[in-house]
């Protein structure tokens, strides 16, 4: 391997140019604003490390290193010192996400040193919708109650299940993933169309920056898949998340999901990069 640069934990002192870095890419680099927004740089409120590389007034390139390591701004000399430290510690992370060119490279060097993935899906397709939507929102869809997040919480599970391929509840029984479901509908960052104590439809909002959220959790109810319900549901949260959370509204999906593009396609959210996750 080539020598590089190394890259070093950042600190509060770095906070200035970190959220100039994220504001280059601020829909692909929501999750990591997010986070920063929340807690800072440092990891015992954080949970997490952010990793940098550059020297201090001139730093170039991040990683989020915590359940998910998520390289930001990452060329290929950030990434070779990313994958340098993050082999030198083991793997402790769930998964890697990020835009495709950082995080492609990053696997390659991890690899052989990590072991295989339980799934590789790369060429997720990064979507945005600034404007309003291209259909109209279902009415019924509305921000999710306190009271009825046990309403909510098998909807969740299933749709995680489903997508990830493992369930939430393993480990811990589901108690860390119970409590992010209840802190999301506690922050008003969760909506749904409920009718007979029933979830039909639901959503949420998982990261907010300044101006960009982004939208995870997109479920509709099995039996009522191929119904329209999906595109006017995923319109009413990015109408709710544009007024009151930030004016663009971001997701990424899978690309092999050709029923989720299309209703993402008539909604109005056009594709402005590419995501790869890494699944372990």
């Amino acid at each position: 391997m080539l020598r590089t640069s190394s890259s070093r934990v950042l600190d509060g002192r770095d906070l200035d140019e970190v959220r100039a870095l994220l504001d280059r890419d601020p829909v692909a680099d929501c999750f990591l604003a997010s986070r920063v927004a929340a807690a800072g740089l440092d990891s015992w409120r954080l949970g997490a490390e952010v990793w940098g590389y550059g020297e201090r007034g001139r730093l170039e390139a991040l990683c989020y290193s915590g359940a998910n390591l998520v390289p930001a701004q990452a060329g290929v000399e950030a990434v070779r010192a990313f994958a340098d430290r993050a082999r030198r510690q083991g793997r402790r992370c769930s998964s890697i996400v990020g835009r495709s060119e950082s995080v492609d490279l990053l696997w390659s060097l991890l690899q052989p040193s990590w072991g295989r993935a339980r799934d590789v899906r790369a060429g997720q397709p990064l979507l945005a919708l600034s404007g309003p939507p291209a259909v109209d929102p279902d009415p019924l869809v509305r921000r999710v109650r306190p009271d009825e997040t046990d309403v909510l919480l098998p909807a969740c599970i299933a749709m995680f299940t489903e997508e990830i391929g493992v369930s939430p509840l393993a480990g811990d029984g589901g108690a860390l993933y119970r409590a992010r479901v209840q802190e999301l509908v506690a922050q008003g960052r969760a909506w749904a169309r409920i009718e007979a104590g029933a979830v039909l439809f639901k959503a949420e909002v998982g990261a907010a920056s300044d101006g960009v959220c982004q939208v995870q959790g997109v479920w509709v109810h099995p039996e009522l898949r191929g119904r329209g319900l999906a595109g006017p549901g995923v319109a009413a949260v990015a109408v709710a998340a544009q007024r009151e959370v930030a004016p663009t509204v971001s997701l990424y999906v899978n690309d092999y999901n050709t029923a989720a593009r299309r209703a993402y396609a008539r909604v109005g959210f056009s594709e402005v990069g590419r995501f790869t996750s890494v699944l372990f």
